[in-house]
């Protein structure tokens, strides 16, 4: 036992190899090109929604090309399965190299596919199809990599070397937000927007990061730890039946994904996707500091994926996991007022001075947070109302009146009455009269949010200022949490399974805790801000998920950091 112990020590105390920064290099650079052609479409979806869903107006392309997004995140738990089970079978190395093909010439031929324009409803119906080609592919990318890096690193050092792997949906994010400045700043705002115009270069540019992995990712072998499964004739035949059809190993799956993986996915996408959305919709930032902003705070954070990983092999993974997850619980609502405060400072004090409240019938009200409800869907007082303090981003309290009581929106002292509307025949539009008292009342609510502080948008924030800085320094923070939950997730859920099952098993909730309770984030809270009308009501879909897997990790997940992956099978 005390040689064993001395063996342990003394390989995860040895330098890396050539042939393990290598890996690590090939898997990483891999997986940065796969998450760049992922989030592509996420930052294009105004200009793939204008010219792929042109038969729509303005509001539904965009609501249409982003519901095509979110296709992506659905499908990935499948592509967990699909390409989970071929890892397991038949290995790690080509299964993930079939997975980059897949996911770099999806998004190459978006660059070249001709627009409604030209061919009408084949466009979109083929743009959907490509977006769940991207979601498959990405869904069985990172359970392919983690799984192989992993299996390459010494004993004591598989949170260390996985970890750059969690460095690389950061990085794909910010490569390809970089792309589409650079071209978008070279070619002009015209230009870059047109039907062939510069958004497509982005695309058409993947196929050469593409043959870059491509190349690299020919030279790699294969893991030792499948190899020496293999050779001891070990693989599974039906790596999802021993999975999921039995309990033994269900279990593993079900703790991993509601004891890990859920609140780590939300987390995940608070702090990189929702911070950003707070900034520009609910506090006005405009967009290009917005994104420096986040930009800097991930230039700064990123490195703390590798910092965790890194002491998740000396202290374990679980308590670094669970404490980003309870910082997170208990830190979120005061950090987000904070941001509102630096980022604009003149809506923080006026939601103090004059604070906004609806008064309605609650049954005269319409859930406002629909993904397809048109403006014109709305016609009650209570809905346009709500609606236009929503296109405001005027945040607002409910206040449940007595039946049959009409509608009120008080700012301050002063009192508001919203009108009601009727439709044309055909309800695709008011009728004059209704249009007329809507655009009254609109006027009146933003002349009263005016005299009463509420700014129209943010003030511009002095670069590196003191406001600057403090904004950068809470983002920062909210990335840090990301890094405490992500870096060292790799790790654990490859030591949570054995290597006949691995990649199958910690695929599937991995990419549900990502794909769908962190994927959909953005629209969910989207939809609880909208009908609730509290600007920070939709941080309780996070906080809340986030609690539940603290509790169900804390009592029921065990820690992984000295499992033997070899010893398992």
């Amino acid at each position: 036992m005390a040689t064993s112990a001395s063996m342990k020590v003394a390989t995860a105390s040895a330098p890396m190899t050539k042939e393990e920064k290598k890996v690590i290099f090939a898997s990483s650079l891999g997986t940065v090109f796969e998450w760049y052609d992922f989030y592509l479409y996420g930052s294009l979806a105004a200009f793939i929604g204008k010219h792929f869903f042109a038969a729509l107006d303005p509001t539904a392309q965009f609501i249409a090309s982003l519901l095509a997004f979110a296709a992506g995140f659905i499908v990935r738990p499948f592509g967990a399965l699909v390409f989970g089970r071929l890892g397991d079978m038949i290995g790690r190395k080509y299964t993930f190299l079939v997975t980059i093909l897949i996911m770099g010439l999806s998004t190459f031929i978006v660059g070249i596919l001709p627009s409604y324009a030209s061919i009408g409803m084949a466009a979109p119906v083929i743009l959907v199809g490509l977006r769940i080609m991207q979601g498959l592919a990405l869904g069985g990318e990172y359970g392919g990599a983690a799984t192989y890096v992993a299996e390459h690193a010494p004993h004591g050092k598989r949170g260390a070397y996985t970890s750059w792997i969690q460095t690389t949906a950061t990085l794909g994010l910010m490569l390809s937000l970089m792309v589409i400045l650079g071209v978008r700043t070279w070619m002009g705002d015209a230009a870059f927007g047109e039907d062939w115009g510069g958004w497509r270069i982005p695309f058409v540019a993947s196929i050469f990061l593409l043959a870059i992995s491509v190349w690299i990712r020919l030279s790699m072998n294969e893991s030792p730890a499948f190899k020496k499964m293999k050779e001891e004739g070990k693989i599974s035949k039906a790596p999802l039946t021993e999975s999921f059809g039995q309990w033994k190993n269900m279990k593993f799956v079900a703790l991993a994904l509601f004891g890990m993986v859920m609140g780590q996915g939300v987390v995940w996408y608070t702090g990189q996707f929702y911070a950003l959305f707070f900034l520009t919709s609910a506090l006005k930032v405009d967009a290009a500091t917005a994104n420096i902003l986040i930009a800097v705070s991930l230039i700064i954070g990123t490195p703390f994926f590798v910092v965790f990983g890194t002491l998740s092999d000396k202290i374990g993974r679980k308590p670094i996991i669970l404490a980003g997850m309870l910082l997170a619980v208990l830190t979120y609502f005061p950090l987000f007022k904070a941001l509102t405060e630096a980022a604009n400072p003149e809506l923080a004090a006026a939601q103090k001075s004059a604070q906004i409240s609806v008064s309605a019938d609650p049954k005269t009200c319409s859930f406002q947070g629909s993904p397809i409800a048109r403006e014109v869907d709305f016609l009650s007082p209570c809905d346009i109302g709500k609606r236009a303090l929503t296109q405001n981003s005027a945040s607002y309290e409910n206040v449940a009146a007595a039946p049959g009581t009409g509608t009120t929106i008080k700012i301050g002292d002063k009192v508001l009455t919203p009108p009601s509307a009727t439709t044309t025949a055909g309800g695709h539009k008011f009728d004059d009269a209704s249009a007329k008292a809507i655009a009254a009342f609109k006027k009146e609510l933003a002349d009263t949010l005016k005299a009463a502080g509420y700014p129209p948008k943010a003030k511009p924030i002095p670069f590196m200022g003191g406001n600057w800085w403090t904004i950068v320094g809470i983002l920062t923070i909210l990335v840090i949490y990301v890094t405490m939950v992500y870096g060292p997730i790799a790790a654990a859920l490859v030591e949570f399974f054995p290597t006949r099952i691995r990649y199958t098993s910690m695929s599937l909730p991995y990419h549900i805790g990502n794909g769908w309770f962190g994927g959909l984030l953005p629209s969910v809270t989207f939809a609880m801000v909208a009908a609730n009308g509290n600007m920070y009501y939709g941080l309780w879909y996070p906080i809340t998920i986030a609690a539940v897997c603290f509790v169900i990790g804390l009592l029921f997940v065990r820690e992984t950091k000295d499992v033997d992956i070899y010893a398992k099978d």
